[in-house]
């Protein structure tokens, strides 16, 4: 009983690991959205048999990054316009309550990083770059939720950001003019709010800056939509 017990779980290992790589490849944009997911070419290129990637690829429809239509394929999932409106008032709600409760936990480590993270993004949009200053983007939000310090909302926060694969949409969004400065701007004024310990406050203007970035997001689609059928 023992050999075929230690065979399941290093299956279940290997499968957990391409669904991992998958998984940040799609989020990175390393494989592009809609892009075709042959369980034949990944076999090869993970070098292992196709069920574990079968079995990876169902685990990624079920969080939302891949999509399977039958008879024709699996491919990395796009979310429609509606989708991601839904994604972002869900992040909304999320980044509010861990700005809120960061705020109430007072003079954590986590604040100290914050600031820090807000010197090198102030010197990044000085320098226009916006590569180095979307990076630190994530990273902001990402230590609010963190430091939010409830481990129900950071899992429920993870899977969401997974599916918004937020690193390609960050670039989108800071793409429209001004943008970038604003963005940081408003990362000062909720880092603010937290530092003086302001909940209500800290949850009110972190929920209207994910509105702003969802409103330059969308418009920046629209542009490149628009440009694609010139």
């Amino acid at each position: 009983m023992q050999e075929p017990t230690a065979k399941r779980l290093q299956q279940t290992s290997v499968q957990a690991k391409v669904a991992e790589e998958l998984r940040q490849m799609i989020i990175t944009g390393e494989l592009a959205p809609r892009s075709s997911l042959s369980e034949m070419a990944l076999s090869e290129t993970f070098g292992v048999s196709r069920t574990p990637i079968r079995e990876a690829l169902k685990q990624l429809q079920i969080e939302g990054l891949v999509e399977v239509r039958p008879r024709v394929g699996t491919f990395v999932a796009v979310p429609s316009r509606r989708e991601l409106t839904e994604l972002f008032q869900m992040k909304e709600l999320l980044e509010g309550a861990a700005a809120r409760l960061l705020a109430f936990r007072g003079n954590v480590p986590e604040l100290a990083t914050l600031e820090a993270n807000m010197r090198a993004a102030d010197d990044a949009v000085r320098d226009g770059d916006t590569d180095r200053y979307a990076s630190l983007v994530q990273e902001f939000h990402d230590l609010i939720v963190s430091g939010a310090d409830n481990g129900k909302l950071e899992a429920h926060y993870r899977t969401l950001m997974n599916q918004l694969a937020y690193a390609r949409l960050v670039r989108t969004s800071l793409s429209r003019p001004g943008r970038l400065n604003a963005s940081d701007s408003e990362h000062h004024r909720v880092l603010g709010l937290i530092v003086a310990k302001d909940g209500d406050g800290a949850e009110r203007v972190m929920r209207e800056h994910v509105r702003l970035s969802h409103q330059a997001l969308m418009a920046g689609i629209d542009e490149r939509r628009g440009e694609e059928l010139l």
